[in-house]
């Protein structure tokens, strides 16, 4: 017997099979996924490791190919750290524009290994650099995560004084990405205390915006925090070292911490 169904029926399923293969159907169409610097740099703690660089693109890919728009936030500590050069004596603005450039480096070294794995990919900045990436631009951002290519964020809010989390909250509003996906390298989600420190520390399925701001829990920044609160943007914090946790997430899984509301 045959049976057929409605065309909005069948997308509507979860999983479903086109033209032989087997499609999954997203929790999320559109995502910024936040990088820490560190994350890029892997267990040696400093610079960009190409194994880690090449697992974190390939898990790119698999989301991109599942029709997701994804934009990417990279942060500079790997290479250099506003904070530091602060603390060495160094004018606060110049240390934060150093961290800026350090930004920049990852992205681009991001944006090559995806476009290796064939993912068109563009990185824009919030400082101009035109011989080294676009300007940012919040419409064409949009409408290259439309065209299905993946968009970097690059040079973090083009100020100094704010974080790459406050970046990407930021640009998360900006572009009205349905959740922010921190990818960790050290931890799988948040904690009551530092789990590599404290054996006790207590792992967090869910939390408030509120609890994060409150209890001082070490996610993001103040600022980013009560910038994801104030637009309603869901916070989903994992870790990055595990192959396929990116799509995990992508599909609705229950791994790492979502932070969510009031």
């Amino acid at each position: 017997m045959l049976i057929l169904l409605h065309k909005s029926t069948f997308l509507q399923t979860r999983n479903y099979t086109y033209r032989g293969f087997f499609m999954e159907n997203p929790k999320y169409k559109r995502i910024v996924l936040k990088l820490s610097g560190e994350a890029l740099a892997g267990d040696t703690g400093f610079g960009i490791n190409p194994k880690v660089i090449k697992s974190i693109a390939t898990q790119v890919k698999e989301v991109a190919q599942m029709g997701v728009e994804v934009a990417v936030v990279v942060g500079g500590g790997n290479i250099w750290r506003g904070k530091i050069g602060s603390e060495m004596g160094m004018d606060r603005a110049t240390a934060d524009y150093m961290g800026m450039l350090a930004t920049v480096m990852n992205s681009l070294a991001l944006q090559d290994s995806l476009e290796q794995l064939g993912i068109e990919t563009r990185v824009q900045t919030s400082i101009e650099m035109r011989q080294v990436a676009e300007p940012y631009i919040r419409r064409r951002a949009i409408r290259h995560l439309e065209k299905k290519r993946v968009v970097i964020f690059a040079g973090g809010t083009g100020n100094p004084y704010f974080s790459t989390d406050t970046t990407a909250a930021l640009r998360a509003a900006e572009i009205e990405a349905e959740v922010i996906l921190m990818a960790k390298n050290n931890v799988d989600g948040v904690y009551s205390a530092d789990p590599l420190k404290d054996k006790s520390a207590k792992k967090y399925a869910q939390l408030s915006y509120l609890d994060v701001i409150k209890n001082g829990l070490q996610v993001m920044d103040s600022t980013a925090s009560s910038l994801c609160m104030d637009n309603d943007i869901p916070l989903i914090v994992f870790s990055i070292m595990e192959e396929g946790n990116i799509r995990k997430v992508v599909l609705g899984e229950n791994i790492g911490t979502i932070v969510r509301g009031k």
